[in-house]
């Protein structure tokens, strides 16, 4: 047993000692120089600023109701496609009892006036034909008769829009019928049969029955930060990408800018809004989330660099030109143009024949 002992605490140890010499003979070797080398490219760079937003129409119309009543009838319905003075929804009235009331009074009335005046109006007719008044009296019983059917003719009117919200006379121009004010598409009809509407008036908004927007007509609304928007102007062209349409670009024209910056998070952030060009094949919805990718300088034809292969030092930039000895490199100071994040421009310092280390 003991010599079993032994026999392992000699193996353990030649061991470790094989093991320390190995450690310091791997130490001792020379470290194998490696590197990696780039040249500069002719190419073009766009300084971009992305601003985030979403697309909608310019023109979005809600449509309310001149009365106020209860939805009986519903014709469209969300993503149809309607004409101004297309009929939305029909609204029937909840009329006053008083007023009604009063109404058909009204209507009694002027029955009774119109009895007396025809009474009267025959009587002094057929004196009139005998000869025993003058033509006078016979025209004053005529308009009198013409004045009571008028009156009658009137009540009747008040009475049926107080009931129906409509005229016998004038059936073609209900309020009870509500109708698209412009040419477009139905975004939402957020009441049902049966719900109470609220017509629009001096102290109330009103209940909005139906929402249509021109869905040819879209622009870009979106926020830029301030650091970007001194950098922008009106017409500027935008490249904008709609998440929601993958492999998709459309092109679009800058025409706002706020000139109020407004808080969000901490930054202050300014409104755009630009036309977007959309063709008669693709349907954009409202709504869609998207980035606009503005350009803000470009630069093309020119000598560049990976923004990698540069070494910064106090003010000055500097890189690694490449020797004829492949192993020794130059440090020479470049002047620099405009960059993208990942190449820049090479004003001064190299020429595109040469090799440049890469800084890791």
């Amino acid at each position: 047993m003991k010599k079993f002992l032994k026999i392992s605490a000699i193996v353990i140890l030649v061991v470790l000692v094989l093991g320390t010499f190995y450690m310091l003979w791997k130490k001792s070797q020379p470290e194998k120089t490696s590197f990696s080398t780039t040249s500069p490219i002719v190419t073009t760079i766009e300084n971009k600023t992305v601003a985030t937003g979403k697309v909608e129409p310019r023109t979005v119309v809600q449509i309310k109701p001149q009365i106020s009543g209860i939805i009986t009838e519903i014709y469209k319905e969300a993503g149809q496609q309607v004409k101004a003075g297309d009929v939305i929804a029909k609204v029937q009235i909840i009329p006053d009892m008083v007023s009604l009331s009063a109404a058909e009074s009204r209507i009694k009335r002027a029955q009774i006036a119109l009895e007396k005046a025809q009474i009267d109006y025959d009587r002094q007719k057929s004196l009139f034909d005998k000869g025993v008044i003058s033509q006078e009296a016979y025209q004053t019983a005529t308009i009198e008769l013409k004045s009571s059917q008028v009156d009658l003719v009137d009540a009747q009117n008040n009475y049926d829009l107080m009931k129906e919200g409509i005229t016998r006379n004038a059936s073609n121009y209900s309020n009870t019928l509500i109708r698209s004010t412009i040419n477009g598409m139905i975004l939402d009809i957020p009441q049902k049969v049966g719900s109470s509407v609220i017509q629009s008036n001096n102290f109330n908004d009103g209940t909005t029955i139906a929402t249509v927007a021109n869905m040819k007509d879209m622009i870009f609304v979106g926020k830029i930060d301030e650091t970007e928007v001194g950098k922008i102007k009106v017409g500027m062209p935008i490249v904008l990408v709609i998440g929601a349409l993958e492999g998709k670009t459309f092109d679009a024209t800058l025409e706002y800018i706020a000139p109020q910056g407004i808080s969000d998070g901490g930054a202050i952030v300014f409104e755009i809004k630009a036309a977007v060009s959309l063709s008669d094949d693709v349907f954009v919805r409202s709504g869609y989330s998207s980035n606009a990718q503005i350009i803000l300088e470009k630069k093309e034809n020119i000598l560049a660099l990976p923004e990698s292969a540069l070494i910064f030092e106090k003010d000055s930039v500097f890189v690694e030109v490449q020797t004829k000895d492949t192993l020794v490199f130059d440090k020479r100071a470049v002047k620099l143009g405009l960059s993208d994040g990942i190449n820049i421009e090479v004003l001064e310092g190299v020429t595109q024949n040469e090799k440049i280390k890469l800084v890791k």
